[in-house]
């Protein structure tokens, strides 16, 4: 293939841009037969182009030409049509091509338009009768000397604009147009073929660029440019997982990544990917957010970094997990941190277990350094953290790792504020760190709101958030309002539900339909008891009906002796025995059931 831009006599004409065009979707396309030539579709624009409508030109001198006439521009089309099968294109993909590069095919018109006015023709060996010549004629030996064998409107069609499609097609100078074209189908059906969870890119895009602060290396840093570019145009990262906005800017930001071969590099990335066990539909996560990836080599590359990794204690399932969340793990900086991290912890006595523990829940710690680290894990000590304590924290919620000391201060700021000292404080980020991990206003605070205006008193909401912190990641409209609602469904005034809260807060973790609806039938149909009775003692509903109510509430039946709930419930099996039963039968009943999660019973 001639090399491109070189030997035309038309050189300084540069490229052009019709807006009027490139807007419009393909379906305002209207194919003709052309009474010149029947076998070629002539391809029109259903839209009339407004006549103030002009192209761009960047060229010296000419800063806005008007667009080609509809005539002129329809049989550039149809000749660009022909030489893209040509160069090998199916007749689909050659409508494709030159139904979307308006930019290319009014360059086309503009240079024969330019060679027309000033009776260069004669001038410019074509081997034919200038005067003989017909626009058609003209138009395809214009197209012919470029000599960028059709791709230049290839990639002006697939969304590059034409200075990108310049630098691109150096790169490309050596493919054929119809590789090319089955090369980018096969990438766009990997990247774009889903729809899912395409916000989930963006978002987890812009989380590994905010918590970078380990020297990178050039993968990463064409990354950052690459996210950088989406980041500046209309949608931002948020927009990396859809076809229109992110496709131009990853060929503009990687354009070898189209001379790599479909079957020795892209199908065997795509197939080892999927083997290892990322989900084929999820592939496109990994590729869109760390595109360097396309050019390792799985042998010499990949396979080791993974391998350094499983000898660090993760499984091939743990690491395809950790390439979801955070595709950078395969860079050389990154794997190189690790050991930085575990030495940083090991100096603070926390297992390497809990370390591990952590990155695989959140290997964006891989992309932090030590020092960023630091005055977090000052601030759990000067909670009282103790050494053994900061493990379970840093395994339970690593993302704390990565805030910000002052966002992290927020939150003790308002423990402090609800009544809590330091001590009490660090207790409740040893049992519930993900509370600190959370947003004051948009999470916290907004619970305490709430409990405040269904009718609990100020002063009571310590003691409520004390014995049960998770409350306040619980879902006001999900979770707590709808079990406060089901409390007062079955008879109870809010007041009696406040009463019931705040002497057993864990009483906001019980499902309905799994714990307290089962519970409570029991309560009054089997066991005969008023309502009054759980507004006494809200506990009740934390001791499993299987294992305790039901056994202890039939050994008193069977004697007769009526009971209130605490007396039933709240003994241990030794004094529950001794006093009901004789101490021989002690150890037939079991313990209470622990506090509860969400849907706990």
């Amino acid at each position: 293939m001639p090399a491109l831009s070189s030997h035309s006599p038309i050189t300084t004409i540069s490229s052009l841009f019709s807006p009027s065009i490139a807007s419009l979707p393909a379906e305002n396309l209207l194919l003709h037969r052309s009474p010149q030539c029947p076998r070629v579709p002539r391809i029109r624009l259903r839209a009339r182009r407004s006549a103030k409508t002009s192209v761009q030109c960047s060229g010296a001198g000419k800063s806005q030409i008007p667009p080609p006439k509809e005539e002129e521009g329809s049989q550039a089309r149809e000749v660009l049509f022909e030489l893209l099968k040509e160069f090998g294109a199916s007749e689909e993909e050659s409508i494709q091509v030159a139904s979307n590069s308006p930019s290319y095919v009014a360059s086309l018109v503009e240079d024969v338009l330019e060679l027309d006015s000033h009776s260069l023709w004669g001038s410019w060996s074509v081997g034919e009768d200038a005067s003989s010549l017909s626009f058609k004629r003209k138009v395809y030996l214009m197209a012919k000397s470029k000599g960028d064998g059709g791709l230049l409107p290839f990639l002006e069609s697939i969304g590059l604009k034409h200075s990108s499609s310049m630098i691109v097609a150096r790169y490309l100078s050596t493919e054929r147009l119809p590789e090319l074209i089955t090369k980018v189908k096969f990438v766009k059906e990997i990247l774009f073929s889903s729809n899912s969870l395409n916000e989930l890119i963006g978002r987890n895009a812009r989380r590994m660029m905010m918590h970078i602060s380990v020297p990178i290396d050039d993968d990463i840093q064409r990354t950052l440019s690459f996210f950088e570019k989406m980041e500046a145009n209309q949608g931002g990262l948020d927009k990396l997982g859809y076809e229109e906005a992110s496709f131009s800017f990853l060929i503009e930001s990687f354009p070898k990544l189209l001379l790599l071969s479909l079957e020795n590099c892209l199908k065997p990335l795509v197939d080892f990917l999927i083997l290892i066990g990322v989900p084929k539909e999820r592939v496109r996560h990994i590729l869109l957010s760390f595109p360097p990836i396309f050019f390792y080599d799985i042998e010499r590359e990949i396979k080791p970094r993974m391998s350094a990794l499983e000898k660090a204690g993760f499984k091939y399932e743990d690491i395809a997990r950790m390439l979801l969340k955070y595709p950078w793990i395969l860079s050389t900086s990154i794997i190189e941190n690790y050991e930085k991290i575990l030495s940083f912890f090991n100096e603070k006595k926390v297992p390497e277990s809990s370390v591990d523990l952590a990155i695989k829940s959140w290997p964006h710690l891989l992309g932090c350094t030590a020092n960023k680290m630091m005055p977090i894990v000052d601030q759990f000590g000067d909670l009282g953290v103790n050494k053994k304590m900061l493990g379970r924290v840093i395994s339970s919620s690593p993302q704390l790792l990565l805030r910000k000391p002052n966002e992290f201060l927020e939150v003790v700021s308002f423990m402090e504020e609800i009544g809590f000292d330091g001590k009490t404080t660090g207790r409740i980020l040893c049992r519930c760190p993900e509370i600190f991990a959370a947003s004051v206003d948009t999470t916290i605070r907004k619970k305490v709101d709430f409990l405040t205006d269904f009718g609990i008193l100020r002063s009571h909401i310590s003691r409520v958030i004390r014995k049960y912190p998770e409350l306040l990641l619980l879902d006001i409209h999900n979770t707590l309002l709808p079990r406060m609602r089901y409390l007062m469904d079955i008879g109870l005034s809010k007041r009696d539900v406040c009463s019931m809260v705040c002497k057993f807060s864990p009483l906001l973790g019980y499902s309905v339909e799994v714990v307290l609806e089962p519970k409570l039938e029991f309560l009054l149909r089997t066991m005969q008891k008023p309502l009054k009775e759980i507004v006494e003692y809200p506990r009740y509903f934390s001791y499993s009906l299987e294992k305790r109510i039901k056994p202890r509430f039939w050994v008193l039946k069977s004697r007769n002796i009526d009971c209130s709930l605490k007396d039933m419930l709240g003994k241990n099996d030794e004094e529950f025995a001794e006093q009901y039963m004789g101490i021989e039968f002690g150890r037939l009943l079991v313990v209470p059931s622990p506090a509860p999660s969400d849907n706990g019973s």
